[in-house]
């Protein structure tokens, strides 16, 4: 019985000491075969270029029209006329409403007599001077003149006439400038105060979008400089337009104000929301997709390709327009890099480019 026990453990010795030799093989086994069994990751790839660089500098805003103007009532009465709707679009100089002219005209033909009457006066006084209207002493007569006109009331006349006209003339309202009419106020029959608003005259040959950008980004804008704008109701629609003002202040909030000019479009009215992207070029930046830059615990990476494997590379991220990224460190110029499948790739991964 002893010596089965004996047999028994030394056959379980033999078969422990066999196992332990079969898994030093496996933990033996080169790291390199593994690596050859893993199937290679198919990725596209770009090139990292230094080249001309277009930044995009993004801003919401508002549309005004190129001018606008406040339409006056000047003087106090009875509206008798409207001519106008809103919308309507009207040219400078167009007769958009009428006062009752009653009053005014009555002033008008009343200044017309008084001036008529100092003329008369004027005459006949000129007639106490045969002798010098007579002879060629131009600089006494134009003396003699004037000295005639003031005591017989002329001058004064002519004033009162001048003020009487512009009084008759005021009361027929003209559109200041062309554009379209919006906010009317007024209907016929309204009895009005002078110096009321009757409508706004919106010049929509031209508009103007006004936008904050950021203080930090105010040196890479200048005056011409082209721009995209997006109207919020055709958000997939371009629009060129290009800079024509920058404010030379900084508001509270670090923004500064930018205007930019646009054509005429019947499809744009002013109120409306936009959005303007304005293209700052950067000379000599080196770019790459911006489909190769990746964040691993909230660093950016580029993966190149070496030797038919992925290299891991933190790179310092500069300016980016969207579709590229300016690279400041991390990569060398003209390396390959990886734009596909580099989400989840690991450090020295076999890899395989597709040709496209």
């Amino acid at each position: 019985m002893k010596n089965s026990t004996h047999l028994l453990f030394g056959f379980l010795l033999v078969l422990f000491s066999a196992c332990e030799k079969d898994k030093e093989k496996v933990e033996e086994a080169p790291t390199e075969s593994f690596r050859n069994e893993v199937a290679a990751t198919e990725v596209n790839i770009a090139t990292a270029e230094r080249k001309s660089f277009d930044y995009l500098i993004s801003a919401p805003g508002k549309l005004e029209a190129g001018a606008e103007v406040m339409t006056v009532i000047e003087q106090a009465g009875y509206l008798l006329e409207v001519n106008v709707r809103e919308g309507q679009f009207v040219n400078k100089g167009d007769v958009i409403a009428r006062l009752d002219a009653t009053e005014p005209a009555f002033k008008l033909e009343k200044a017309k007599i008084g001036l008529r009457n100092a003329n008369a006066l004027y005459e006949s006084a000129k007639y106490g001077f045969p002798k010098l209207f007579a002879s060629d002493s131009i600089e006494q007569k134009a003396i003699v003149e004037d000295q005639l006109k003031a005591t017989n009331g002329v001058f004064l006349a002519e004033v009162d006439l001048r003020e009487a006209q512009l009084s008759f003339d005021r009361s027929v309202v003209k559109a200041p400038i062309s554009g379209q009419v919006a906010d009317l106020k007024f209907k016929a029959g309204s009895l009005v105060s002078a110096n009321q608003e009757l409508c706004q005259i919106l010049g929509t040959q031209e508009f103007i979008l006004k936008v904050k950008v950021l203080e930090s980004e105010i040196s890479l804008i200048s005056i011409n400089q082209k721009a995209e704008v997006y109207p919020v109701s055709k958000t997939q629609t371009a629009l060129s337009g290009k800079v024509t003002g920058i404010n030379p202040k900084v508001d509270e909030s670090g923004l500064v104000q930018v205007s930019i000019s646009l054509p005429a479009n019947k499809n744009l009215l002013p109120g409306m929301n936009a959005r303007a992207v304005i293209r700052a070029p950067q000379n000599n930046s080196l770019v790459v997709p911006k489909d190769a830059l990746v964040f691993r615990s909230g660093r950016a990476v580029v993966f190149t390709i070496e030797n038919k494997e992925s290299k891991w590379n933190y790179v310092e991220v500069g300016k980016d327009n969207g579709e590229e990224v300016e690279i400041l460190d991390g990569i060398e110029e003209n390396s390959t890099v990886i734009t596909s499948n580099n989400l989840q790739l690991a450090h020295q991964a076999p890899v395989q480019i597709v040709k496209e």
